[in-house]
């Protein structure tokens, strides 16, 4: 595989990746946070109602989980492409 040919599959893969993360991270605080609040709201976890929960708690907890997801992919990626710092 040429130089070339491997920087653009890695940045395939790197796009890939941020697009599934953005994704998750949209449906979650936008769809679940905002769109879909009223049906959530039904739904109640612990006392609280889980629309709110999730515009409130929610998206920051999984915008946290999807930065640590991201770095992980990412170290594992830069390796196999070897672009990783010692």
């Amino acid at each position: 595989m040429s130089g070339n040919s491997k920087g653009a599959e890695y940045w395939k893969r790197n796009l890939s990746l941020m697009t599934v993360c953005l994704v998750i991270w949209f449906v979650v605080s936008y769809v679940f946070g905002i769109i879909l609040v009223e049906p959530l709201n039904a739904i109640k976890i612990g006392g609280y109602k889980l629309g709110f929960w999730f515009s409130q708690q929610g998206s920051i907890y999984i915008f946290v989980v999807l930065i640590f997801y991201y770095a992980s992919k990412m170290n594992k990626l830069d390796r196999e492409f070897d672009v990783h710092e010692d």
